[in-house]
């Protein structure tokens, strides 16, 4: 175990000194207050763990705006109370019940690596994501509803199609929680689906009426 935990890398221990010779000093009352008040987010992003999708700076979001939780290709998995460890159903319930936030955003994006590996699983060209030691191919089952919905789609065209898809899926699978329907119901709470394309810098938008996407 100590011989495992090693001293930050020195370029991240110089950002941070950086960071707080510049960004907090300029704003720490602000950060005072956020300790001192505690967080009031309007929102909360459900977002790929992928280090090129940026939350906060896609919105120039602030600390404090908002509650997010990042996972494997932004799915969200059905209700289900097994009393197991279920982290993405945790911080929804936070979000939901105690922050009481009044949006809950969706967001997708393109080249999402977790969505092609899933794709590959469902075509059966990862056997390692079928193992039941594979937390990523268990993870990735979430989406095999939306690769049923794609599987004819052209192959060139099928992972992007599976993107969408998990979004798509992951806001019906938040539907299954009462306690979001209940605020939804009540009028308390609105979700969206977003995808962001990378390389174009683009952000689309779900639209259920028409079952696509459309640019913002």
């Amino acid at each position: 175990m100590k011989s495992a935990i090693r001293p930050l890398p020195a370029y991240l221990t110089q950002r941070y000194h950086g960071w707080k010779a510049t960004t907090y000093t300029e704003n720490s009352a602000w950060y005072k207050r956020l300790a001192n008040e505690g967080q009031r987010p309007r929102a909360m992003v459900i977002s790929c763990c992928d280090s090129r999708v940026h939350v906060t700076s896609i919105f120039g979001a602030d600390q404090g705006e908002f509650f997010i939780h990042r996972n494997i290709a932004n799915l969200v998995p059905p209700f289900n109370p097994d009393g197991d460890h279920h982290g993405t159903s945790a911080a929804v319930e936070y979000a939901v019940t105690t922050l009481k936030v009044a949006h809950l955003i969706v967001l997708g994006h393109s080249q999402c690596g977790g969505v092609a590996g899933c794709s590959a699983m469902c075509e059966g060209h990862a056997p390692e994501l079928e193992e039941k030691t594979s937390f990523v191919g268990t993870w990735l089952n979430i989406l095999r509803p939306g690769y049923e919905r794609v599987r004819d789609v052209p192959e060139a065209e099928r992972v992007s199609a599976l993107e969408r898809e998990a979004v798509v899926v992951s806001l019906e699978n938040l539907l299954t929680f009462p306690f979001v329907r209940e605020m939804v119901d009540a009028g308390n709470m609105t979700l969206h689906g977003l995808l962001t394309d990378i390389g174009e810098g683009a952000l689309l938008q779900y639209d259920p009426e028409s079952n696509s996407f459309t640019a913002i």
